[in-house]
């Protein structure tokens, strides 16, 4: 840990307040600092990886194991050690929460609304349900009943729930212009009626006041050791992703100008670019994988939120990448 008394006890503090439930923990460890690597551990070095935020290696494994059931991770055996690699729906899962959590906090908005129409009478209730979670997870607004609406939803996103549920038959996407001859005051409306912003908008200005302070002190220390580089990215994610997953991430058209998830974004990168480089380096001196040492990471893990500095240097990005 850093020799900083006072940034050590910060993060300890940090880690206190935080809620860390070791399956939603290892989820973000396994989305931010595993899947740019490969994407596969030995389970021994994540226990080790992770025991400095408060997980015992019960809690680890009983984790990974609930993560396999879920279909997140898959297991394979090589003599007396287990990895665990992230199964191809886990991957895909990933990569729609990626697109959301490192994308750049301005949206400006076209006028289009993604509308989303599920059709009652072909669907069973169980289908109903499960269409509802998923959508309201990408962040769209329940805005009648069996029909959701958002104005700069994922379309990928919207299609993969679609066709894995095999439901293409019975579910109607649809592009809708905003009729601007009353301005935005109907749409802030509907979307203040549609959404919680008061309390997402509450929870931004918490986590603020939790990371801010950090930042400034982090931004003074000039050097930050990597164990506590990791442990400062790895809360830092795992409680921005727990908001910013309820964040429908609305133009900023629609929003009030004082919104604080613009400002949280910003913050977010800027603390993650300070802590990157030397988080990199306590991964790679502890994470293992069947191959031996971890893997460079995968071009795109330098693109996020906007392209990190600091040290890190990357390949160029194969125009492909869809990450």
């Amino acid at each position: 840990m850093t020799k900083n008394k006072k940034i050590h006890d910060a993060i300890l503090d940090l880690r206190d307040k935080t809620t860390l439930r070791a399956k939603s923990l290892l989820v973000t460890v396994y989305g931010d600092a595993i899947l740019p690597h490969g994407g596969a551990v030995w389970l021994g070095s994540l226990i080790n990886l992770v025991e400095p935020l408060g997980l015992s290696e019960r809690m680890v494994r009983t984790a990974v194991f609930r993560l396999s059931k879920d279909d997140w991770l898959s297991a394979t055996q090589i003599g007396r050690r287990s990895y665990y690699k992230l199964t191809e729906i886990g991957r895909r899962r990933f990569e729609t929460a990626h697109r959301r959590i490192y994308a750049s906090p301005h949206r400006t908005w076209n006028g289009e609304w993604l509308m989303v129409i599920a059709n009652k009478s072909n669907l069973t209730q169980e289908q109903r349900d499960q269409l509802r979670r998923e959508f309201l997870w990408l962040g769209f607004g329940n805005v009648a009943p069996n029909v959701f609406a958002h104005p700069a939803a994922d379309i990928r996103a919207v299609r993969q729930i679609i066709q894995d549920m095999g439901v293409e038959e019975n579910v109607v996407t649809m592009a809708a212009r905003a009729d601007r001859h009353g301005g935005t005051a109907p749409h802030r409306n509907m979307v203040h009626s549609s959404w919680d912003l008061d309390q997402l908008a509450q929870d931004y200005n918490h986590f603020l006041d939790a990371f801010r302070p950090l930042y400034h002190a982090l931004s003074a220390e000039g050097t930050i050791d990597p164990e506590s580089s990791f442990l400062v990215r790895t809360l830092l994610i795992h409680e921005y992703r727990r908001i910013m997953l309820r964040d429908p991430m609305l133009p900023d058209d629609l929003l009030n100008a004082e919104w604080p998830g613009s400002t949280a974004a910003t913050l977010c990168a800027n603390l993650y670019r300070l802590c990157a480089p030397s988080a990199e380096k306590h991964l790679e001196s502890l994470l293992e994988t069947a191959e031996g040492p971890l893997p460079d990471a995968s071009p795109y893990f330098f693109n996020r939120f906007g392209g990190l500095e600091n040290g890190l240097s990357s390949p160029p990005l194969p125009e492909s990448l869809t990450l």
